[in-house]
């Protein structure tokens, strides 16, 4: 039961981003920002056809069959962790992470690129010019959970 209802929370958080680039693809003007937060949140449409930072852009070929390939890498070991007893923290991180993973995999093979629609005013202009994704933040979550869990995993089998 807990397996259906983790597989279901990855589906509907990969869903949200999807639905999320969908509204910002339909109702914004690439380059176009809305603030939040006191301006501190700004919203914006940018397309990103490479990896994290526009890594290899100029090869969106090779970034859309290694990510996919990663992606079904991290289903798989998803899969396998969650059949395991306890592990709540891997188990939590693996599922923001392939959400993540599929969301950006989905804008990859459908659109072409990947569309990035958040960022945040910083008093460091190349830190303000960095747009993410739902995506994007639900793979840095995943991964600060898989750390966490590592080193509580370590920390119980040393004593």
């Amino acid at each position: 039961m807990a397996i259906l209802v983790i597989m279901s929370l990855t589906l509907c958080l990969t869903l949200i981003d999807i639905a999320a680039k969908s509204y910002v693809e339909g109702y914004m003007k690439r380059g176009e920002e809305r603030t939040f937060g006191g301006g501190k949140v700004i919203l914006r449409k940018e397309y990103n056809k490479g990896m994290c930072l526009n890594l290899l852009e100029n090869e969106p070929e090779f970034v859309k069959v290694s990510s996919t390939v990663v992606a079904m890498l991290l289903t798989i070991y998803q899969l396998i962790t969650l059949m395991r007893k306890k592990h709540f923290l891997k188990k939590a991180g693996l599922s923001l992470m392939t959400a993540g993973a599929w969301s950006n995999i989905f804008d990859r093979w459908i659109r072409g690129y990947v569309i990035d629609y958040v960022g945040f005013r910083t008093k460091w202009k190349k830190i303000t010019e960095i747009t993410y994704n739902l995506g994007d933040f639900f793979i840095l979550g995943g991964s600060i959970l898989m750390v966490l869990s590592s080193l509580f995993h370590v920390k119980k089998r040393k004593n």
